[in-house]
């Protein structure tokens, strides 16, 4: 069973096993979680156990569980990767996330394989080149805009995934080498320094100072809410939520945020249905601003935009609170235009900086038609608060109401299951048949007594059938089929009911079918290009075999094997720091006056001893961030003990352009 053409997919991060219920029972379809070893995301493994109890939690809701294996890998881990895919295909994991295409040069169970963002799948050649070698589901390039979704649709058959909302990396996705080349930390190995969160000054080619110490690199976070329709009449089926480093309450709070927009938009296209059973009802109402974010945009979806950028600060500034009107000796008063509570998190920006303060008091002083007057006792001596004065707006990043609803039970997901109570000899039966069809029945020898109130005893029947309480279901459809009311002692019936109950939830166990692994065609596709650089990432000898049988003939090693000499693109994103100053030649077409100054390049960035080449190609709209790896940088891991061949990797450096 793979995702369907008519099936909208919500795809859930969860950095544990707790938090994937979570997402699970606040509306996901799916979630991916990383495993043992070898997600990009190192800080955020699980142990077997915990994905296997995750996988038949999620297997009852007919949702799917994927594990992230998406690092580039090098040949002496390979046969502990293969050790670990069967022990996950075993304890029943839906499908798995990659970028190694070495893994598809091994033995594997027939598990699914879903191509990785990492995978930078921007063009129809390389979509349906990934499909056609036995990739079930594609995560594109974050970068795409809907007519460029919509073209690759238009040509490719296989299920196409997009992020929706979260933390943006500024390069495309597999293509950033700038921690390595800084720290010895991959990104593609999954321990990213987040260079992009930096600091940067950016000078033009004569030295002069476009920008001081802004976060040049740093984009606002993704959020898609506008243009889900867009996306789903583009041929997105799969919208992802980034983040897999993320507390519970993120994953709670934006899960649901985009259940209830599915939702609305499945009420009003029958011709979509939701990808897993049951319904959820959300017990708040979900607001993406009160989690951490860097402000929001839709990035290129709808094409180029101004304001991408997050250039004052890559931390959460949270959401506007109210103003100071007077500054006391160990307090703040607020004019604001929300209630407080003590705890809250406050913040207000001096010279490019966030201030942070926390409210241990806060007293309602009272309130009129300007707003509620707070008094705010921080937990920081008030003259020590650089900055502050009357008039500083206040933001809040920490909502401590908000926070304690999201620590309760904040939704649930029922499956509708209608219930029939037959009558049999010596006793009674249970028939439970449920959203999806699955049918099972439980039967209990009972002392029937004909009823002294027939009314009231068929009345109390319906009811204890119906009270499925706390259990994954809800009850429909009610049927009592019986030659007359009947008196059940009460504890009867709930046995009954229990044990139907039961039964039922192993069925729906037993029925699951995991998504058979896509066959590759035959004879093996031909990959789009003929030679790899180390963009292609290509670590291990059996990435290299798989390029071979698809007909590349010189392949590069990929950047952490060391053999690039000297300054290659360490970035190459859409991102474009010309344009975002209006200096791109492009915007200074026929501007008196501009054309020389956009000619200055190349710019250069600068962060503490750090400086980096900006170049630009400008037919594709990219920048590339062009440096050389910092001496001392080691190799990880060591090299195996059969080195690349130099007659099959070929020194084929692209052109920074």
């Amino acid at each position: 069973m793979s995702l369907l053409n008519h099936e909208l997919e919500l795809l859930s991060p969860a950095k544990t096993a707790e938090i994937g219920r979570e997402a699970i029972l606040h509306g996901a379809d799916a979630v991916y979680i990383g495993g043992p070893a070898f997600g990009a995301r190192h800080n955020a493994s699980n142990p077997l156990e915990d994905i296997a109890s995750l996988v038949q939690f999620a297997h009852g809701y007919r949702a799917r569980i994927f594990v992230t294996m998406n690092t580039i890998m090098h040949d002496s881990e390979l046969e502990l990767a293969r050790k670990q895919i069967w022990q996950l295909y075993e304890a029943g994991v839906d499908a798995l996330i990659i970028q190694d295409m070495g893994l598809l040069e091994m033995d594997l169970p027939p598990i699914q394989l879903h191509a990785s963002t990492q995978c930078d799948i921007r063009t129809v050649e390389k979509a349906k080149f990934l499909g056609d070698v036995g990739f079930s589901q594609l995560v594109l390039a974050r970068e795409l805009t809907v007519e460029q979704i919509r073209k690759i649709k238009s040509e490719v058959d296989t299920p196409l995934e997009y992020f929706v909302h979260g933390a943006l990396c500024v390069a495309f996705s597999g293509q950033c080498y700038i921690s390595h080349a800084d720290t010895g930390r991959s990104a593609n190995r999954g321990d990213c320094s987040q260079a992009c969160r930096l600091p940067y000054t950016l000078s033009d080619g004569q030295g002069r100072v476009v920008a001081y110490e802004k976060h040049l690199l740093s984009m606002k976070d993704n959020d898609q809410s506008r243009n889900l329709e867009a996306l789903v009449d583009a041929g997105i089926r799969s919208f992802k939520i980034e983040g897999r480093y993320k507390d519970m309450g993120y994953v709670k709070n934006i899960t649901a945020h985009y259940r209830l927009l599915l939702d609305e938009l499945l009420e009003r296209r029958p011709e979509f249905v939701r990808a897993s059973s049951g319904s959820t009802r959300v017990l708040f109402t979900p607001d993406v601003d009160k989690n951490f974010h860097r402000g929001h945009t839709d990035y290129f979806a709808q094409g180029r935009q101004d304001d991408i950028g997050a250039f004052d600060s890559p931390k959460y500034v949270g959401v506007e609170l109210g103003t100071v009107t007077r500054i006391g000796p160990d307090f703040i008063d607020l004019l604001t235009n929300a209630p407080m509570a003590n705890g809250d998190g406050l913040n207000y920006m001096h010279k490019r900086e966030t201030v942070g303060v926390q409210a241990n008091t806060a007293q309602k002083l009272g309130e009129d038609a300007e707003g509620q007057r707070w008094r705010v006792f921080p937990n920081e001596v008030v003259k020590s608060l650089e900055g502050l004065k009357v008039g500083t707006v206040f933001h809040r990043n920490r909502d401590h109401h908000w926070e304690a609803a999201l620590n309760k039970k904040s939704s649930e997901r029922k499956v509708r299951v209608d219930l029939c109570l037959e009558e049999q000899p010596g006793g009674l039966r249970l028939v439970v048949r449920d959203e999806d069809g699955i049918e099972t029945s439980a039967s209990a020898e009972l002392a029937l007594q004909p009823a002294q109130q027939a009314a009231q005893a068929e009345a109390s029947l319906r009811t204890s059938v119906a009270k499925l309480g706390n259990t994954m279901f809800e009850a429909g459809n009610v049927e009592l089929k019986l030659s007359q009311p009947w008196f059940v002692p009460a504890a009867g019936i709930n046995a009954l009911r229990r044990d139907a109950i039961t039964a039922h939830e192993a069925a729906r166990l037993a029925a699951w079918q995991r998504p058979e692994r896509k066959a590759a065609v035959e004879p093996p596709a031909v990959y789009p290009e003929q030679q790899l650089s180390y963009l292609a990432n290509v670590y291990n000898e059996k990435a290299r075999a798989f390029y071979h049988k698809h007909g590349v003939q010189l392949i590069d090693a990929a950047y952490e094997a060391h053999e690039e000499a000297g300054e290659v693109s360490l970035m190459i994103t859409k991102h474009c720091l010309r344009f975002s100053f209006n200096l791109c030649p492009k915007q200074a077409k026929g501007v008196q006056g501009v054309q020389g100054q956009v000619k200055a390049e190349p710019m250069t960035l600068v962060s503490g001893d750090e400086r980096y080449t900006l170049r630009f190609d400008c037919k594709p709209c990219e920048m590339h961030v062009v440096g050389a790896m910092k001496p001392g940088i080691l190799k990880s891991p060591p090299p195996s003990a059969v080195p690349y061949s130099p007659l099959t990797f070929h020194r084929q450096r692209p052109r920074a352009q």
